[in-house]
């Protein structure tokens, strides 16, 4: 992909995706979205169609097993999940997240011995960054991984993990040089079966509840040197670049979810009748809907010129994936809100997806950098 994307300008084959994953969604994965949420229970049904279809892990590139989808497409996919199941969008939202460092620092042995399991569905990857004394200041983090001969033993606690207890790999980032702060943290690949790995009892969540949020205890990890990821302390760049790329599919996520509330509503609002005729006719209504349009068209937008950079690996990219993360996610709160009010009394009940989805978007405002920090990254961007 070498070409920007200008309004309405999304490829063929692209819309061709779309259309392919919305009706997979809609017969697979939306008929089991509000058990999933009510019973805070894995989404196994998604991941099943998911990774029966090759869209479990679309990013990763034909050369080692995978798909080869570009940014765009990726997010098209995680879009169209996210628009009937926010838990599910995260399969293949994070599975990017965590084997992003691999992509982008690994060695070509890590490459195809991780990348290819992905690929494979052996298993999923998550990634471990934020500690409980670490989140928005991540080069504060404790956990720590010392040299021993052929090996690194890791020790300290990773919270707030996506789909911790469920993935198979995680990408941890840990103190390998204590005196040098974010010059001294390093990354490497720990697999769910290495001695020494435990989790923590999950979360409980106000919304994504079908996806697991657990902390990630380090006791004595010992794994092999060859699983550090890049150089010894360059791990924290690379966490940065990871999230630069990463935080363009959580915009996908939030404008999955507004797209699905917006769906709803138009669809109720011309159902309903008061006053002898459709509430769709009343033009405060109806300017709710026009608003609730305009800004997700907008957010669209801005995510899909940020995958396009993504996809070239442009100098603005930092940029773009936090303006795109950040106005999609507080977009998707404004759309699934009023999406809420629309439905009146019944759009409060769990009758109806629009709370699950209103639960959901708030969850995009805050992970991979809280929109405050997206609005600091930002303004430095600018101030260059």
């Amino acid at each position: 992909m070498s070409q920007d994307f200008d309004l309405f300008q999304v490829p063929e084959s692209h819309e061709l995706l779309r259309s392919t994953v919305r009706s997979l969604a809609e017969k697979e994965i939306a008929p089991h979205a509000a058990a999933v949420d009510e019973e805070a229970r894995f989404p196994q049904e998604a991941f099943d169609a998911l990774a029966a279809n090759d869209l479990h892990a679309v990013h990763v590139a034909e050369e080692y097993g995978g798909v080869g989808a570009d940014a765009l497409a990726t997010v098209i996919v995680i879009e169209e999940v996210a628009r009937v199941c926010g838990s599910s969008s995260l399969i293949p939202a994070v599975n990017k997240l965590g084997s992003m460092p691999v992509i982008l620092s690994g060695s070509e042995e890590l490459k195809r011995r991780y990348l290819g399991a992905l690929a494979r569905n052996e298993g999923m990857f998550s990634y471990c960054l934020s500690e409980p004394e670490a989140g928005s200041d991540a080069a504060s983090m404790k956990t720590r991984a010392v040299r021993d001969g052929d090996h690194w033993v890791l020790n300290g606690a990773k919270c707030w993990i996506t789909n911790a207890g469920v993935s198979e790999f995680y990408t941890v980032m840990a103190v390998t040089d204590p005196e040098k702060r974010s010059r001294g943290i390093s990354a490497f690949v720990v697999e769910k079966s290495d001695p020494g790995v435990s989790f923590g009892p999950k979360e409980r969540k106000l919304g994504i509840k079908g996806s697991p949020t657990r902390t990630v205890n380090l006791d004595n990890v010992r794994i092999p040197a060859d699983r550090i990821i890049g150089a010894e302390g360059t791990g924290f760049g690379t966490a940065m670049r990871t999230l630069d790329h990463t935080r363009v599919t959580i915009a996908a996520q939030a404008i999955g979810i507004a797209q699905g509330a917006l769906d709803h509503a138009v669809d109720y609002v011309r159902q309903r009748h008061q006053f002898g005729r459709p509430i769709a006719d009343f033009q405060g209504v109806q300017f709710m809907l026009a608003d609730m349009g305009m800004k997700l068209e907008a957010a669209r937008q801005l995510t899909y010129a940020a995958a396009a950079r993504s996809e070239r690996g442009d100098a603005d990219l930092t940029g773009f994936g936090a303006a795109a993360k950040c106005f999609a996610s507080d977009a998707a709160m404004e759309i699934t809100t009023d999406a809420v009010q629309l439905l009146g009394g019944y759009g409060y009940t769990r009758d109806f997806p629009l709370e699950r989805m209103m639960r959901d978007a708030k969850i995009t405002q805050i992970y991979e950098g809280t929109n405050q920090i997206q609005r600091i990254v930002l303004s430095r961007q600018l101030l260059k």
